[in-house]
């Protein structure tokens, strides 16, 4: 069982910063993709950011050269380096991973940007 952890949502001024963190446990892991989703109200989900394993990252154009995606694979840890944070940011923020071909998903972190 794949079980995914994430942190750091809140509520933020517009400008300012957050980072969340998802931390990925289970027996047999074998992560290649790491990267984070997110969901505003009445919208699709969509990537904001990805990590292949030994690959380079991908950002949605709404969000390069704000958001930093990074991440440990000593700690199974993926985490996402939100600056200069926007009201049109708001929404969950989903983690994910793909691990031997499965995807897995966290329950979602609320951030919240307020003008």
């Amino acid at each position: 069982q794949v079980q995914l952890v994430e942190s750091g949502g809140g509520l933020v001024q517009a400008g300012g910063s957050l980072r969340l963190s998802c931390s990925v446990s289970g027996s047999g892991l074998g992560i290649d993709v790491m990267g984070w989703y997110r969901q505003a109200p009445g919208k699709q989900r969509e990537l904001v950011a990805a990590y292949p394993s030994g690959g380079t990252t991908n950002y949605a154009d709404s969000v390069k050269g704000r958001f930093t995606i990074s991440r440990d694979n000593a700690k199974n840890t993926v985490y996402l380096q939100m600056n200069s944070l926007k009201p049109e940011d708001t929404a969950v923020y989903y983690c994910y991973v793909n691990s031997w071909g499965y995807g897995y998903w966290g329950q979602g972190t609320q951030v919240t940007v307020s003008s």
